[in-house]
């Protein structure tokens, strides 16, 4: 009897499965599974009866939330907070890995890289720790250096107009060194006898930048925005947290700190409302990598699938 074709492959290839078992068991355990507790998002989830014995009450907490007085207002915010980063976030990498690779002393590149990389392993605890006392209105750096123009003392955290650039300029110090490596490891796979065909036709390094390096990273990059817009809705939950106060609070409130307060931290927490907002918000994070993607596609640049 003829052994089965799969089984014959499976054991010619054990160490390739024994190797991809690993993320799928990860992928399975804390990715899919969970999605069975999702349900709860269509029913008044109680603990006593569990999730199959919850009532099914259908979009009622969907309706809830689109419904609410906050609904707008933590919307706007997470959406100008996504976009400001995002617009700030994604070409800043691409712009220091595009100077970085034309740096002629290894040294100095060695060394700013090794500045710029280096915030990216600060905990945030103290990436906010360091942004509050920056800007503390009595003993902070910058209004002490304002002070020399006359201007201030500036209570920057209490001002809600200066909350999205507060978080998205230290979000990009902190990050930008760590998300160019990826550009820069594109820019090594360019053919460099391109370069030196421009070289020779006397081409200027901003030329070279332009018409060989931005065109030789651009899928790549598009893969980076389609992957980034795939998380639009995604602030960053702690970070925005404890950059919250009383004050800034109108600008500050977004779905994910809503959703913490409402579902957790409440008096009576509120599983099923905070699953509907969560399971919302993943559903527009999935239109909006579907519809991204699908533009990638119609450029020819290069898409996810």
């Amino acid at each position: 009897m003829s052994e089965n074709p799969f089984v014959k492959r499976l054991i010619k290839s054990w160490q390739l499965y024994a190797l991809m078992s690993l993320p799928f068991l990860y992928l399975m355990i804390f990715k899919y599974v969970p999605m069975y507790g999702a349900q709860i998002a269509f029913k008044d989830f109680s603990v006593v009866k569990g999730i199959w014995g919850s009532e099914w009450v259908g979009m009622k907490h969907f309706s809830r939330f689109v419904n609410s007085y906050d609904f707008w207002r933590i919307l706007k915010n997470t959406l100008i907070l996504s976009f400001y980063n995002l617009a700030a976030g994604f070409p800043l990498p691409i712009m220091l890995a595009l100077g970085l690779n034309y740096l002629r002393s290894s040294r100095f590149r060695k060394a700013v890289q090794m500045v710029t990389y280096a915030p990216h392993f600060i905990s945030i605890v103290v990436v906010v720790g360091i942004v509050k006392e920056l800007l503390d209105p009595r003993i902070g750096i910058i209004n002490k250096i304002i002070g020399f123009f006359g201007i201030g003392p500036i209570n920057f955290m209490g001002e809600i107009s200066l909350f999205s650039s507060i978080y998205v300029w230290s979000d990009v110090w902190q990050h930008v060194g760590f998300n160019c490596i990826i550009f820069i490891a594109a820019l090594a796979s360019i053919d460099p006898s391109l370069h030196e065909a421009a070289v020779m036709d006397g081409a200027s390094k901003f030329r070279r930048m332009w018409h060989i390096d931005l065109p030789g990273i651009m899928p790549m990059a598009i893969i980076v925005l389609i992957l980034n817009t795939g998380h639009i809705l995604d602030v960053g939950f702690e970070k925005v947290l404890l950059l919250q106060n009383p004050i800034n609070l109108k600008a500050s409130e977004i779905i994910d700190t809503y959703v913490y307060k409402v579902g957790l931290t409440s008096q009576v927490a509120n599983y099923s409302y905070s699953t509907a907002i969560g399971l919302f918000k993943s559903v527009i994070n999935l239109i909006l990598l579907l519809t991204v993607n699908k533009i990638a596609q119609k450029t020819k640049q290069g898409s996810l699938w």
